[in-house]
């Protein structure tokens, strides 16, 4: 959640980010009035309890009459103390609903807008031209003996797949290379569950707009998760990290589940859009001033990855109204597919800021400032960046890479993991 501070002393500053992402502003004097609420709550039943405290005391010392008096008054008291006590919890819930319900304030250099408004930062790579009408990967996972829609379609329905043949060893060279880009940039590898409790998934903010491509098991109160981001924003919750040990920087690999509700009639075809793939997500703790920093760092690695898989790609500021309830920033790594003739998200990264956090009540242990000695707890923030998601990256390599008989050239970053191989040979005309 944003900093309740920041909704008391500069609401316009709220009201503005709501403008930003095109949302309405009304949550904000939602919010506001029931915080007023809130307070005057607090004082009534303080008040009242103060009152019932300080006539217990003197029942003991009164008699006859006047001692009649008071228990009568404290009984009526009693009562009145309970109501206060639930008006004052009413208002404390309304108070925290209103505050979860507003999205991370976006960063002032974020463009206003919806999904079209992003800026465009960067193109790297030069798009792939053919002398040869080039194939689809889902042709090509057809000629590879790589991609079986069919029997994944009969098994579990649309939009699931079976890896087979080189598209698994496609996958395991994928992992294999993500984990060692991540070595070298000092992060912690992670397997992650796939189920989360309800706590993890709201306290990273995905049971507000994202609420409707979360699967839920029934009878359990469990969830899926879409991304190792909301076990890993989870995995220090209720704890007081060491200020001195941040930034913690961790590589989780764990299977992504989503609905993909709200894409009827899209990327029907092929694995660009499934209900479940395999991911590498980076993942960081980080003081406030630094998670800025940290986050060009999450981008800077995306795209030395999609360098590695000799991908064009180009860097996009995603606009306020497309970020997601948690970010504060985002920026997305979009690489070129051929047959589509456009840039299709491959990796993203988020500074989600101290939103998440405030939400799991994860904190740092700091140097008190000014004194000298002593110790403060403060904040700190999370951010999150794609690695690899596996049938993304797989879709962009055979399309790239691939040549006039259906063979697809490897990536030489790729080629160790694949026992050395330069090429993938057709199985199948």
């Amino acid at each position: 959640m944003i900093d309740p501070r920041i909704l008391r002393d500069d609401p316009d500053r709220v009201r503005a980010a709501q403008a930003k992402r095109g949302l309405s502003d009304d949550v904000v004097d939602r919010a506001l009035a029931a915080d007023t609420s809130r307070r005057e709550a607090i004082v009534d039943f303080e008040t009242k309890r103060g009152e019932q405290k300080r006539l217990g005391k003197l029942i003991p010392q009164a008699q006859g009459e006047e001692k009649q008096a008071l228990l009568a008054q404290t009984k009526t008291l009693s009562a009145q103390v309970k109501q206060a006590e639930a008006a004052q919890a009413a208002a404390e819930e309304e108070w925290q609903q209103a505050l979860l319900s507003i999205p991370n304030l976006a960063e002032a250099d974020v463009p206003a807008g919806g999904e079209d408004d992003f800026v465009l930062l960067e193109t790297v790579g030069t798009p792939a031209e053919f002398d040869f009408e080039p194939r689809d990967h889902i042709e090509l996972g057809r000629l590879l003996g790589a991609i079986d829609l069919e029997r994944g379609a009969k098994v579990s329905g649309s939009r699931f797949y079976f890896l087979t043949g080189v598209g698994a060893e496609l996958e395991f060279a994928l992992i294999n290379l993500a984990n060692e880009t991540a070595r070298e940039f000092g992060f912690t590898q992670v397997i992650a569950p796939s189920m989360v409790k309800p706590r993890a998934m709201d306290g990273t903010g995905f049971l507000g707009q994202a609420a409707d491509d979360v699967y839920r098991i029934e009878g359990q109160d469990m969830y899926l998760v879409g991304t190792s981001e909301v076990p890993m924003a989870a995995y220090h919750s209720d704890e007081i990290l060491d200020g001195a040990s941040l930034p913690l920087r961790y590589a989780a690999f764990s299977p992504c589940f989503r609905k993909e509700a709200g894409s009827h009639g899209k990327d029907t075809k092929g694995i660009i859009r499934v209900h479940w793939f395999d991911k590498v997500e980076m993942f960081v703790y980080s003081t406030t001033e630094d998670s800025y920093a940290e986050h060009r760092r999450l981008l800077e690695i995306e795209k030395a990855f999609l360098d590695k898989l000799e991908l064009a790609y180009r860097v996009i500021d995603v606009a306020a109204g497309d970020l997601g309830l948690s970010a504060q920033r985002k920026f997305d790594c979009e690489a070129w597919i051929p047959t589509q003739g456009k840039y299709r998200e491959l990796t993203s990264t988020s500074n989600c800021t101290e939103f998440q956090t405030r939400r799991l009540d994860t904190r740092g242990r700091f140097p008190a400032t000014g004194s000298g000695h002593g110790e403060e707890i403060k904040a700190i923030s999370t951010l999150n960046g794609t690695l690899c998601a596996i049938t993304r990256a797989i879709v962009a390599i055979l399309e790239t890479h691939q040549q006039a008989d259906g063979s697809v050239r490897v990536p030489k970053a790729l080629q160790a993991w694949l026992g050395g191989r330069e090429v993938l040979q057709p199985v199948t005309t």
